[in-house]
């Protein structure tokens, strides 16, 4: 088993940054990827970036060049962060830490982020 909790999200203005945090526990050694999700209102879950276990990381087109996903790795948890710069109304949505394992998926319970313009 894998438990995701995260924190940050909120209200920001358009132009503006935040950070989403996803702290991963549990059976570590399974997880092959992480990412973030979002899913807005009326609108399909989507991937926004993603950082496997070798370090890669891969982003929506609609992301690129204004969020930045990293990972800090402690001994019993691994820490998921997505900078978020440069925001827009159009990146309000509830976000979703992911964490892929062989068998499946675990999911957070989702963060809302909200941009005002």
């Amino acid at each position: 088993q894998v438990q995701l909790v995260e924190s940050g999200g909120g209200l920001v203005q358009a132009g503006g940054s935040l950070r989403v945090s996803c702290a991963a526990s549990g059976r570590l050694f399974t997880i092959n990827a992480m990412g973030w999700y979002r899913q807005a209102p009326g609108k399909e879950r989507e991937l926004v970036a993603q950082i496997t276990s070798g370090g890669s990381t891969s982003y929506a087109d609609s992301v690129k060049g204004r969020f930045a996903i990293s990972r800090d790795n402690a001994k019993n948890t691994v820490t998921v962060y997505l900078q978020m710069n440069s925001l827009k109304p159009e990146d309000t949505a509830v976000y979703y830490c992911n964490a892929q394992v062989i068998w499946g998926a675990y999911w957070g319970q989702g963060t809302q982020v909200t941009v005002s313009s």
